[in-house]
């Protein structure tokens, strides 16, 4: 289920724990000597934090065990929980924290929010601008389009990297690849394409569209795509940074106007869906009930063991987008890897953080732990440990697919608000029909208000 999956950025409260003061240079460690076979740091000894959930522990132990034969005199020591924040708050306040920590998990991710704020985290920008050791195109041209310049990456909006890119989920629309192929039904590139395939969904006895109605912050995978189709990071900036101006946006009507057309258009909507959790409306779409649903890179193993139609085949087309010529994108929710300002050894944690890029790294990762690392051409590298499924939808994104993601900026301390619950759940209201859009539109905008009236009385 999307509510307790690993990968995800996107963001809610945000704890601040005014920590690590200061985002400066750090003159611990340095590089003293090149030799064949490793380099030689004045402080071999690096210390990380690693969040150890689904993916297990295992790739960090031998990655490590690699680096370190790679690196000789070096040794890495590796601090793994599912709780890593609840280990290593302490010691970050007390100003020594890990020289790298890999942080996710929803009762994780406040920890990374609140050095965020606190600007408590290395520029890692010369990380991606360096070219690693064998290779001749710097780090940065290896990471997936987006991924660097998105807010979880880049924070503060001056082009600068503060958090490194790792596991990355992808989200869009869903369709029965079998069924399309037997048909001749050509997969939608853009939204009018989309919509005028309810003649055709009709033809074959089911609804255009639905998705997981108790939850409807699952629409955030094809809506976070679809604003930057029609207006690109501005539209996005607006929109996650409780921008009024953004409810009365022609990118707010083209946007939310798909899900009014969907919902309103005969056929268009699978009858019930508002009232459906996760699981039971992608058994309906998987047993022919539907032609497009929502969904992420999860969804293939969460329903392993679900009915379905005869000869279903999981097919992921991206998000449509809204001019005919215009790339097909998708929803990305990327994890992320930090070197904290105040980290003893930032040199060392550099180079083991380039290491992770390598296509050795990727490759482990996926053998160990079947995640996907965000870097291009990873499908094909990893091809042999990950079904057949998941690598299309990954090649998908190698392939030109825009990669978007983003995050709610940071609400005051103590806010009453979940931005991206008061923002999404509102949305079943449109959907059956019980809300118009000038009404969901006047609510967003007095949320906006609220929000930022919170901001500006918490600033010091």
């Amino acid at each position: 289920m999307k509510g307790i999956k690993t990968l995800h950025v996107l963001g809610a409260v945000v704890l601040s724990f005014s920590l690590l003061v200061g985002c400066g240079g750090n003159a611990g460690s340095t590089n003293v000597t090149n030799q064949a076979g490793g380099s030689q740091f004045a402080d071999p000894d690096l210390n990380i934090a690693v969040f150890q959930g689904g993916y297990g522990r295992e790739y960090w132990d031998t990655i490590a065990e690699d680096f370190m034969k790679d690196y000789p005199g070096t040794k890495i020591n590796i601090t793994a929980s599912p709780k890593i924040a609840e280990l290593i708050r302490p010691k970050i306040v007390a100003g020594n924290p890990p020289d790298l920590m890999y942080i996710a998990g929803s009762d994780n991710t406040p920890l990374l929010d609140g050095l965020v704020k606190d600007h408590a985290l290395l520029d890692l920008t010369d990380v991606f601008a360096s070219t690693p050791k064998g290779e001749t195109k710097p780090l940065k041209d290896k990471i997936i389009l987006g991924a660097l310049e998105s807010r979880a990456m880049a924070p503060y909006g001056d082009g600068n990297v503060y958090a490194a890119p790792f596991n990355f989920g992808v989200m869009g629309l869903w369709y029965n690849k079998t069924l399309f192929e037997q048909k001749g039904i050509k997969v939608p590139k853009t939204w009018d394409e989309l919509l005028a395939l309810n003649t055709t969904a009709q033809q074959n006895n089911r609804a255009l569209f639905t998705y997981q109605g108790l939850y409807p912050g699952y629409l955030e995978e094809m809506i976070v795509p679809s604003i930057y189709s029609v207006s690109k990071q501005k539209g996005l900036t607006d929109f996650f940074d409780y921008n009024l101006t953004f409810w009365t946006s022609d990118t707010f009507r083209q946007v939310w106007g798909v899900l009014e057309q969907i919902a309103t258009e005969d056929n268009g909507l699978m009858k019930g869906t508002v009232a459906l959790n996760h699981t039971q409306a992608q058994t309906e779409f998987m047993q022919g009930h539907a032609m497009f649903i929502p969904n992420g890179t999860w969804f293939e193993d969460e329903m392993k063991d679900a009915p379905r139609e005869e000869g279903f085949e999981f097919g992921f087309l991206g998000v449509p987008a809204f001019k005919e010529g215009d790339p097909v994108t998708a929803m990305t929710s990327v994890e992320q890897i930090v070197i904290p300002a105040k980290a003893k050894n930032p040199e060392l944690a550099k180079a083991f953080l380039t290491y992770l890029y390598s296509d050795k790294s990727v490759k482990l990762n996926a053998e160990k732990s079947k995640g996907i690392i965000a870097v291009k051409g990873a499908p094909e590298l990893v091809k042999n440990y990950i079904s057949d499924t998941t690598y299309n939808v990954y090649k998908t994104v190698d392939s030109g697919i825009v990669a978007i993601n983003g995050s709610f900026k940071s609400v005051a301390k103590g806010s009453k608000y979940n931005p991206s619950e008061e923002v999404y759940n509102p949305i079943s209201s449109l959907m059956n029909k019980q809300m118009t859009l000038d009404e969901y539109s006047a609510q967003m905008t007095k949320l906006y208000t609220e929000l930022n009236q919170e901001l500006m009385n918490n600033t010091p």
